[in-house]
């Protein structure tokens, strides 16, 4: 399993990506549940950090299946 430390990093490449080649995305980010904690003090963890790395790769995997190769 990754370190927290190697989530980040993979978390920063995929929304640099998201950013950099399709800034349209960016808006489907901020509105993403896993983003939007529905506690006061949310607990960030591996599994947290893990579940938000897979969703922003689906999102970038679905929108844009021909640039699959730059994740």
């Amino acid at each position: 399993m990754k370190t927290e430390q190697e989530l980040n990093a993979d978390i920063l490449k995929v929304t640099m990506i998201i950013r950099d080649k399709y800034p349209e995305l960016s808006k489907y980010i901020s509105e993403m549940t896993v983003t939007i904690p529905d506690v006061e003090t949310p607990d960030i963890n591996i599994k947290n950090l893990n579940d938000y790395h897979d969703s922003l790769v689906a999102i970038l995997k679905r929108y844009a299946p021909s640039h699959i190769s730059e994740i």
